[in-house]
């Protein structure tokens, strides 16, 4: 997770349901900080809306073939096709659809060095004689620096007058109000985003991954062991590189894969082998989306008891958060929220949603509270999950871990303590979350902390949530 400083979104900011955002495939986005997710170009001809099938594709395509054809023309690097292919390949980082790994809502996008860099790779491909476009997504698994957030770029500086009047038509349905704005040679009137002063650009959820195809050697290596039709298809030459891979060996690949025109088409055919299916909201495997329909949950579940609202003590602050925890913990084991920490095929969602739960939940009591909260601190010494502050003197960092972290006991007997360290402070509280597959680990950190504190040592608290699957109230 970023440094949130506040929760907002497209929904909560304009007083939106969720819902209705999801009946017009809009992506419901952070608007002070990115949403993990990323516009997929090979998604775009299967987009159920117009403006991604037919002119977003139709943008993409006519952009990359026309770059192929100028470096087919080019005889040496610098000349005048050449100049006019890097024109067309310099892309900038786009802010205004709020999504990538950026920390706020700003990305890199591609920079001078890495687009030259880049588009050599690419008239190299083109010398084989490859001429499918598709071999532009390719070129993140062959040069370093290539990631997510600049494929994502890429793509959306080619279709960005497309999402314009994706948005234009969907917020004549939504009545955003809305401000006069240049984009990309047009003046138009666009939703307003209040934190950046920016336009705020919508995008269709069905042309969204949690990562873009073939970012890394990730995807292939996962499909290779999973697929046995395909496994075939990687047992030599490229394949066997591919479905081994390590980051350390991107070169290796990159080496192999242009030797000729044939080693080059078998990375190709093992690009489109990859499914080619967007961000699963409704599974939100990663925790994408699933808590914001939870902001409001202090006003549905108040907490009982009189607390401090504006905590000025390190013991107030402590009373708080122990509070919100213990209110969490009920949420989750009696009012039915264990659900939100699984999927629909009754797998538990990734560690970062269960911070995220938490993060959702503590945002709207430490609001109530008047007190701050930062996840991910970081401080030099790594990112703990959460602070609760008031000023200097008034610190307590909270590390979450699920039953099924392999590093649950060394969290806590280490990360924890050094996180104290980073943060000034004394308190800290150990959260686990039990989604099964437990065993001695729980056990182990308890009799840790009751060693620790036989010889006198400050020891952090521990929590332990029951997150399990539990059977209707019918069947108990």
């Amino acid at each position: 997770m970023a440094k949130i400083k506040l929760l907002a979104t497209i929904s909560s900011e304009f007083g939106i349901s969720p819902d209705r955002l999801d009946e017009l495939d809009i992506i419901d986005t952070q608007l002070t900080v990115d949403t993990h997710l990323f516009i997929d170009p090979l998604l775009l001809p299967s987009s159920k809306h117009e403006e991604m099938s037919v002119g977003a594709a139709t943008a993409y395509e006519q952009r990359f073939e026309f770059i192929v054809k100028l470096l087919t023309a080019s005889k040496a690097q610098g000349d005048l096709p050449w100049r006019k292919a890097a024109k067309l390949f310099s892309f900038s980082e786009v802010s205004w659809t709020c999504l990538g790994y950026s920390a706020s809502i700003r990305g890199a996008g591609f920079g001078p060095e890495l687009s030259a860099t880049t588009l050599k790779t690419a008239s190299e491909i083109v010398n084989l004689g490859i001429t499918d476009i598709d071999f532009f997504m390719g070129l993140s698994l062959l040069e370093e620096g290539i990631g997510p957030d600049r494929i994502s770029d890429m793509t959306t500086n080619i279709i960005i007058n497309n999402l314009v009047d994706f948005t234009l038509r969907v917020n004549a349905i939504l009545g955003i109000p809305t401000k006069k704005f240049l984009v990309a040679g047009r003046e138009v009137n666009l939703p307003l985003n209040p934190y950046t002063q920016e336009q705020l650009i919508f995008v269709p959820r069905d042309i969204v991954r949690d990562l873009p195809i073939a970012t890394d050697w990730s995807d292939i290596a996962r499909v290779s062991k999973e697929n046995e039709d395909y496994r075939e298809k990687v047992s030599g030459g490229i394949g066997k590189i591919w479905s081994t891979m390590t980051k350390k060996k991107k070169s290796e690949l990159k080496e192999s894969a242009l030797k000729s025109k044939e080693a080059f088409e078998q990375v190709l055919e093992l690009l489109h082998e990859v499914p080619k299916k967007p961000y699963d909201f409704d599974a939100d495997t990663n925790g994408e989306h699933f808590w914001i329909k939870l902001l409001d949950i202090a006003h549905k579940h108040p907490m009982a008891g009189a607390l401090a609202t504006n905590p000025s003590t390190i013991a107030e602050a402590k009373a708080l958060v122990v509070k919100i925890i213990e209110q969490f913990q009920d949420l989750i084991e009696n009012k039915g929220i264990w659900k939100e920490l699984w999927t629909d095929d009754e797998k538990p969602r990734k560690e970062k949603a269960a911070q995220r739960l938490f993060f959702s939940i503590a945002y709207s009591y430490c609001k109530a509270n008047n007190l701050d909260i930062t996840p991910e601190a970081d401080s030099g010494n790594g990112p703990v999950d959460f602070k609760f502050s008031k000023g200097f003197d008034v610190r307590i960092v909270v590390e979450i871990k699920l039953s099924t972290n392999s590093s649950l006991v060394r969290g806590y007997t280490s990360q924890l303590e050094i996180y104290k360290k980073a943060e000034d402070t004394v308190e800290g509280v150990y959260l686990v979350i039990d989604v099964g597959h437990i065993g001695n680990k729980y056990g182990d950190i308890q009799r840790i902390r009751r060693e620790a504190i036989d010889q006198h040592e400050q020891v952090s608290a521990i929590y332990l949530v029951d997150g399990n699957r539990k059977a209707s109230a019918s069947k108990r």
